[in-house]
């Protein structure tokens, strides 16, 4: 398909007007030409923004976008590869150059401040310029980098951050706190000289924002970080807050401004009136929110990424002025970190559901929508399989008569793997399952002495199978390869070509119009 449809484009740049003679007959020739004419009569829509929403899929470079389509299509019980995520018939695209200014394979924080702030800055450090170093919170004072979120709180409109992460980590915290250390989430986690010198710990930023009239949803996880370290959590009892100054930041959270709630698990948040409520959160987890595939089973009961995006929505369609709001798909970053495909893949296609309520909820003529990521991971697929092969099956060559292909050993490998991580089948027991909290190994598979595990007997599509990795880690890495941008609505035209990450900001102010002068430096 892919040279038949390189073919139409060609022939139609070239001005020809005849097809062949038998075009007609064939489904692939007629597929191209349309999606020509439709190229063709793409044109960018007039105006400014009134609203601009960015999606976020943390770790999601292209193998994950891709792999996530498939198995979306296949768990509908399709073939998978003709399927299309949300964000997939976006018109525009582009691709981000992901380093950072001290690393060529980055992290989040570095990352995201180069999204929201519009300059690149160096690793772990939060909505500060380059010249903060690691821990210098009296450096970071003085040279804090003025956020999108917050530009719009001083432009009047309203503002939100959702994420399955906590609130707290580095992709929502750089949206609105400055810091030079992105594990600084609560103050439990200052070191001492910052903890004397009254600087403020990533949760108490989030509660004291000074712009505007204040951010007006936020969702996510991280309920310890908010509550004092003698308060026992609402979900488990055995639990309690993280906090050592004695504060309950989710008591000031509603004290500070009118018309304000705090939730902590799905029935409170659908019980709400959000007719009398200007100010929400909700923090439904002690740390991370559960994966997609697990929430069903959480003792409390929390929402869906795509549920919370359509409650913040609903919060910010009154704003009279617009919005800004950031959803994050904060664990397909953790799904890969762990080696766990499903988990991760599962996380992007709920991501995708996130972006069909946006656009469900929204007007495409004065709401830009931008989905991209922070960062790639060393995720990959491939081996030749058939079409329509089980993404986290075993291969089945194209070629092969139905048999499983097999490496120069004559093992099964399949179709999806890591270049480092944990599921390394030559590591120890202990460093073959990860993280404590999956039960990755399903019975039949045992970490191999010599050479590679015959999978032959192992469900490899299961969701807590960790497919092999080359490299043995405790966890698995980032990738330094640029991640794509899809864009859609009113200034939607920039997001095109491959740019430095930093431009995504600039095009994203562009869309809503601001006057270009410098931003007001931030706190």
């Amino acid at each position: 398909m892919g040279r038949r449809c390189l073919c139409v484009i060609v022939a139609v740049a070239s001005g020809w007007l005849a097809v062949p003679a038998r075009a007609a007959e064939n489904a692939w020739l007629e597929a191209g030409r349309a999606a020509v004419r439709e190229a063709r009569a793409q044109q960018p829509l007039p105006g400014a923004a009134r609203n601009v929403i960015l999606f976020l899929g943390d770790g999601m470079n292209i193998a994950t976008v891709t792999a996530a389509r498939i198995l979306e299509g296949q768990q509908r019980g399709e073939s998978g590869e003709e399927n299309v995520l949300a964000w997939e018939s976006f018109p525009y695209t582009a691709f981000s150059k992901t380093y950072s200014v001290d690393a060529q394979t980055p992290e989040s924080a570095g990352t995201m401040t180069a999204i929201v702030t519009g300059a690149k800055t160096t690793s772990s450090v939060l909505s500060v310029d380059e010249t903060v170093r690691a821990d210098d919170f009296a450096a970071s004072r003085k040279h804090g980098l003025v956020t999108i979120l917050e530009q719009a709180e001083q432009h009047g409109l309203a503002t939100g951050v959702v994420t399955t992460a906590t609130v707290t980590h580095a992709t929502p915290g750089a949206t609105y706190a400055h810091t030079p250390n992105r594990d600084w989430e609560d103050d439990s986690h200052l070191p001492g000289a910052a903890r004397a010198a009254g600087f403020p710990d990533i949760a108490r930023q989030l509660i004291e924002f000074p712009y505007g009239d204040g951010i007006e949803v936020v969702l996510g996880g991280g309920r310890k970080g908010f509550l004092p370290a003698s308060a026992v959590d609402p979900e488990y009892p055995a639990q309690k807050g993280a906090r050592r100054d004695g504060r309950d930041l989710t008591r000031e959270w509603t004290q500070r401004r009118p018309r304000s709630a705090w939730v902590w698990n799905r029935a409170q948040l659908d019980a709400l009136d959000l007719t009398a409520t200007d100010h929400l959160l909700g923090l439904f987890e002690t740390s991370y929110m559960q994966f997609e595939t697990d929430r069903s089973r959480d003792s409390g009961g929390e929402p869906s990424l795509s549920q919370m995006t359509a409650t913040a929505l609903d919060l910010l369609a009154r704003a009279p002025k617009g919005f800004f709001l950031m959803v994050e798909g904060g664990r397909i970053d953790h799904g890969h970190h762990a080696g766990n495909a499903y988990r991760a893949l599962t996380e992007a296609i709920e991501l995708s559901n996130a972006v069909r309520v946006a656009l469900a909820k929204t007007d495409p003529k004065t709401t830009l929508i931008v989905v991209t990521a922070d960062h790639g991971h060393v995720f990959t697929f491939g081996g030749y399989a058939k079409r329509g092969n089980p993404i986290l099956g075993k291969v089945v060559r194209s070629d092969g008569g139905g048999e499983l292909a097999r490496d120069a050993t004559g093992l099964p490998y399949t179709s999806v793997g890591y270049l480092n991580g944990p599921g390394y089948t030559g590591a120890s027991a202990e460093q073959a399952e990860g993280p404590k909290h999956f039960p990755h190994r399903p019975a039949g598979q045992r970490p191999a002495t010599k050479g590679r595990p015959d999978l032959g007997p192992v469900d490899t599509s299961a969701p807590s199978y960790l497919p092999e990795a080359i490299v043995p880690l405790p966890s698995e890495t980032h990738s330094g390869e640029d991640v794509p941008v899809y864009a859609t609505g009113p200034g939607a035209d920039l997001f095109r070509g491959v740019r430095e990450q930093n431009y995504l900001y600039h095009a994203m102010v562009e869309a809503f119009g601001w006057n270009a002068a410098p931003p007001k430096p931030a706190r």
